[in-house]
């Protein structure tokens, strides 16, 4: 059993799914905070702090779609996204709203689990490097870009950029090698680890609502450059 003391918001309007996976999650040591719709959901997050949340997409009173809006207003909390296998839009929709994975209903409780601890030790992981003392954990600076792990903060020209966890992993991955072209498979690796399987489709959209924020900044930005049929790349200003 892996001990932690990570908290878990799991947001669903099905009760059987909210007992089973609560039990799953506290029998492995996690503490969960369970809610059957985004509004209740949103209050107690705001109230109670956790590590991580799990939303559906469809829920009364506020869907899981809004209820991700209204989070990453304030946070940058990781989020993972529950949808049925026909809610393909909702799912890239999903993404570029700042969510970090989703998983399609039904789904086992094991690769919950895997997607859940997986994107804790990605959050994990960049902090311990950015609290280290080490080369591992300085601020990347290119050009106009700052990338503080210590912090996990992004700056643009001085202003700041919130970013979720895995967009954060992904700006680095680019800004670590400027000019090197980084390929989806290299980057779903960079943000996801590896033996976790998402589509092409997933880093397009985080890639998108990255420029997005940069460009409510900064209209000129255009230093993630993409080659069509290859990946991405970062080009210092």
């Amino acid at each position: 059993m892996e001990t932690t003391k990570h908290t878990i918001a799991l947001v669903d309007d099905d009760r059987n799914i909210l007992t089973s996976v609560q039990m799953t999650l506290e029998a492995e040591g996690f503490v969960v905070h369970t809610y059957t719709d985004g509004e209740a959901a949103l209050q107690g997050i705001l109230a109670r702090p956790v590590s991580l949340a799990v939303l559906d997409i469809k829920m009364p009173r506020m869907d899981g779609m809004e209820l991700l809006q209204r989070l990453r207003a304030r946070s940058s909390l990781p989020v993972i996204f529950l949808s049925s296998k026909d809610e393909e839009l909702d799912q890239l929709m999903g993404l570029r709203l700042g969510a970090d994975d989703y998983i399609t209903k039904p789904f086992s409780q094991r690769l919950l689990l895997e997607r859940i601890r997986a994107l804790l030790r990605r959050q994990d992981a960049s902090r311990a490097e950015g609290s280290g003392t080490s080369s591992a954990g300085a601020a990347i600076v290119r050009g106009s870009l700052t990338l503080d792990e210590t912090r996990h903060q992004c700056l643009w020209a001085g202003q700041d950029i919130m970013l979720t966890v895995t967009e954060f992993l992904l700006v680095k991955a680019l800004a670590l090698r400027p000019g090197m072209v980084k390929s989806r498979d290299q980057l779903i690796d960079a943000a996801y680890g590896e033996n976790i399987y998402v589509d092409d489709r997933t880093i397009d959209s985080h890639i998108k609502r990255v420029r997005k924020k940069f460009r409510q900044i900064d209209d000129n930005f255009n230093q993630i450059e993409t080659l069509y049929g290859i990946g991405y790349r970062y080009k210092e200003d």
